[in-house]
């Protein structure tokens, strides 16, 4: 299991470089907020050999912007490229599914590419995490995810319990897909997560002392870090 940390900013960065991710996002615009495509350029030239996450946004359907997204934050270094899905139906979901990975892939095949979905659906109106496994496995793409979209305070596990998020992540190891989570996490959420065994957690309030938008401290990524080995 892979920890993947997100900070906003160049300095963020540096306090996260014993994460194995570093994702790059801007939290002001939201959930997986993007950031600017220099922002990104500048930490993977930080990162070095670790891979660099890079988020494009909570996502209208606007397969056309989406894609272009896509394709700019894969040019700007990023191998992960990730993006919400922040409405419902299933014939939707696949196009900007198709149109991301299409973008990325065309290019760029060996970079991944992640499909998220929201633990809080139900509040938000937006399409269920479940129902995109196979749209992401239909269209190429490599990671299916589960974050929260609202970030109020409310954890994933208030929202899909240990026995649901491990069928999720069965469900998509059956499909040849990775699994990676995320939602307001906490240190005592680790415990769960190993079981839950997915390929990588997100986090960023959980190492910014509870409060994500407060800024990343170098000691809480080492003591995450030191707790999922």
């Amino acid at each position: 299991m892979q920890l993947l940390v997100s900070p906003s900013s160049i300095e963020e960065a540096r306090s996260s470089l014993s994460a194995d991710i570093i994702d790059v996002k801007k939290p002001s615009e939201g959930s997986l907020g993007a950031n600017f495509p220099w922002i990104i350029q500048e930490i993977k030239t930080l990162a070095g050999n670790k891979p660099v996450s890079a988020a494009i946004g909570d996502n209208e359907y606007k397969p056309g912007t989406a894609a272009l997204s896509a394709y700019g934050a894969a040019h700007a270094g990023a191998d992960f490229i990730k993006v919400g899905l922040m409405f419902d139906g299933t014939n939707r979901a696949c196009d900007v599914i198709e149109a991301v990975t299409t973008a990325v892939k065309r290019e760029f095949p060996e970079k991944y590419v992640v499909i998220a979905a929201y633990a809080d659906f139900q509040r938000i109106g937006t399409i269920s995490p479940f129902a995109i496994s196979s749209l992401v496995a239909d269209a190429g793409a490599d990671v299916a995810m589960i974050d929260t979209g609202i970030k109020d305070g409310k954890s994933l596990f208030e929202f899909m319990d240990e026995e649901t998020l491990t069928r999720f992540a069965e469900q998509n190891r059956e499909l040849g897909l990775q699994t990676a989570l995320a939602g307001s996490l906490k240190f005592e959420d680790l415990g769960a997560l190993k079981r839950i065994d997915p390929e990588i957690i997100g986090v960023r309030g959980m190492v910014c002392g509870g409060d994500r938008s407060t800024t990343i401290r170098t000691e809480l990524v080492e003591k995450a870090m030191m707790m999922l080995r």
